[in-house]
């Protein structure tokens, strides 16, 4: 009677090796399968926006466009010193007697100022700018008597700097950030006589204008101002010295 072969320890080993071989082929082979089934997903790269919105000083913007229709010259929002000075000069005498009053005007012009930076006290500044203010009124624009005159015959200004600004240091300022800008402002007024007929005529004047441009600037509450732009320090008429 022939007894039943055995499996050798050596050769269950090698059995068992084999089946785990097996195993593996198989198991990979449904992975393959099941990848093979999965969309591949598109590598993208989120970027985060990047506040790339043109500034207001760099696009053109004003602090308040709409005074044109006073009469007015709008304030610039702006870095750039000489845009800034021509516009400032041209507003110290471009008005309209019969869109607004002198008190509105001057009220208006009064929200270009910024305080004087070599003021280190807060209290000194505001009063220096007030100084600067009453300067305004007192030895720069047009006086009272004069603008009455004009109003009885419908009258206007309108103020260019159609040439070159020449600029000077501010004594004591030590950031270079005060410039004083000094031009020959061209003012055609235009006045009505008593059939309504219009007649021109052109004066100029020379004017000089302190600007700040640059840290310490104030803007204009509720605008699209930023500290750093374009501010007026004082207006200065031509006899005077900065």
């Amino acid at each position: 009677m022939t007894e039943p072969r055995t499996c050798s320890g050596r050769g269950l080993i090698w059995a068992l090796i084999g089946g785990a071989v097996i195993v593996a082929a198989i198991a990979a082979i449904v992975i393959a399968s099941l990848t093979a089934e999965q969309p591949v997903a598109k590598s993208t790269t989120t970027t985060r926006p990047t506040n790339s919105t043109t500034s207001a000083a760099a696009s053109g913007a004003y602090v308040d466009a709409s005074v044109k229709r006073k009469g007015w010259v709008p304030e610039p929002i702006t870095t750039d010193r000489d845009r800034y000075t021509r516009a400032a000069l041209a507003a110290a005498s471009t008005f309209d007697t019969q869109k607004s009053s002198r008190s509105d005007w001057l009220a208006f012009l009064d929200t270009w100022f910024t305080p004087d930076i070599r003021y280190t006290s807060e209290s000194d500044r505001a009063d220096d700018m007030k100084a600067s203010q009453l300067e305004l009124r007192q030895a720069v624009v047009l006086p009272e008597s004069d603008w009455n005159s004009l109003a009885n015959e419908k009258g206007r200004v309108v103020a260019a700097v159609p040439g070159k600004i020449t600029y000077a240091d501010v004594p004591g300022d030590s950031t270079g950030t005060m410039k004083v800008g000094t031009a020959d402002v061209v003012l055609t007024y235009t006045r009505s006589d008593a059939s309504g007929n219009e007649s021109s005529y052109n004066e100029t004047a020379r004017v000089s204008v302190q600007v700040l441009c640059g840290a310490g600037s104030i803007p204009t509450p509720n605008s699209a101002q930023q500290p750093g732009d374009c501010k007026v320090v004082r207006f200065i008429s031509g006899s005077q010295e900065p």
